[in-house]
C-alpha cells in the first residue's frame, strides 16, 4: 500500500491518558491510545468531541506513532473541587493522586481516505493553529506541535529484522519477530484503539515499544518506509 501521510512532532509539560480500570489513584497509559489520537486530530479541525467517533475508524484511517524522548512517569496530587456546590468553600474538594508523563513528545504520522478531513488538517498543521487549543490527555495539558511535512509512504515487507522507529502493534509479529539480542527498555501496553459515541471501547490492542524511543529491531508482517524521512514504521 502506497499513500501519503501527515507527519508532526507533538509535546507538553506533562500529559494523562487514563487507563479505564484505576479510578481513585488514576495511572497512565505510555503513549496516546488511538481513542486519544482521533480526539487530537478532532480538536485541531474543529469536530466535536461528541461527534468525533463518526469521523475515525479502522476502515477510513490510519495511525502511528514514534516515541520522541524517554517515557517518564511522575505521581502529583490534584484537588477536585466539588462545582455542583460551590468554587470557594475549601472543604469541598478531594485531593486525588494522579500519575502523569513527565516532558512527553511523540512523532504522529496520520492518514485518512476523506480528502477534505485530510486538507483541512494539512492546512492547519503548517499554519501551526488550531481550532481548539490542544492537549495530550487533560485539558490542563497544553501541548505544542510542529509540522514536519506531507510524505510519499511505500509499504514493504521484509525477511530480515529492521529498526522499526514506531511503536508497534503486537498483531503484526509472530514469535521471535523482535530482535532482543539489541539492547533496549522494552516494554507492552494493552490500549484502546476504537471508541462509540458513549465512550465504549470496541477495541484493545497490544503494542510494544522502546522506553527511551529507540528503534525495535523487528519483522513486522507490513512495514512502511517514509520516503524523505529516515523512518521505518508500523500502522497500529
Amino acid at each position: 500500500m502506497d499513500s501519503k501521510f501527515l507527519v508532526f512532532d507533538i509535546w507538553a509539560d506533562y500529559a494523562h491518558f487514563k487507563k479505564p480500570y484505576t479510578t481513585t489513584s488514576p495511572l497512565t497509559f505510555s503513549i496516546p491510545p488511538v481513542s486519544a489520537l482521533t480526539g487530537l486530530i478532532s480538536g485541531i479541525i474543529g469536530i466535536d468531541k461528541r461527534e468525533y467517533p463518526d469521523y475515525f475508524s479502522s476502515r477510513n484511517c490510519r495511525f502511528s506513532i514514534r516515541i520522541l524522548k524517554p517515557v517518564k512517569k511522575i505521581r502529583m496530587g490534584l484537588n477536585l473541587i466539588n462545582t455542583k456546590k460551590s468554587y470557594n468553600r475549601i472543604e469541598e474538594r478531594t485531593q486525588i493522586k494522579t500519575e502523569f508523563l513527565k516532558d512527553p513528545a511523540f512523532r504522529i504520522f496520520f492518514s485518512h481516505d476523506e480528502p477534505g478531513l485530510y486538507s483541512d488538517l494539512k492546512r492547519l498543521l503548517k499554519a501551526h493553529s488550531s481550532f481548539y487549543t490542544v492537549s495530550l490527555g487533560l485539558s490542563e495539558n497544553i501541548a505544542d506541535f510542529n509540522y514536519m511535512g506531507e510524505y510519499e509512504v511505500c509499504g514493504e515487507t521484509s525477511e530480515s529484522y529492521q529498526g522499526v522507529t514506531s511503536v508497534i502493534n503486537l498483531k503484526q509479529l509472530e514469535k521471535g519477530d523482535i530482535d532482543f539480542s539489541v539492547e533496549g527498555e522494552y516494554f507492552t501496553e494493552n490500549i484502546p484503539f476504537w471508541m462509540t459515541k458513549e465512550r465504549q471501547v470496541l477495541e484493545y490492542s497490544e503494542v510494544i515499544f522502546e522506553r527511551n524511543g529507540k528503534p525495535v529491531h523487528a519483522k513486522p508482517k507490513m512495514l512502511f518506509s517514509i520516503n524523505g524521512l529516515n523512518e521505518k514504521i508500523c500502522i497500529l
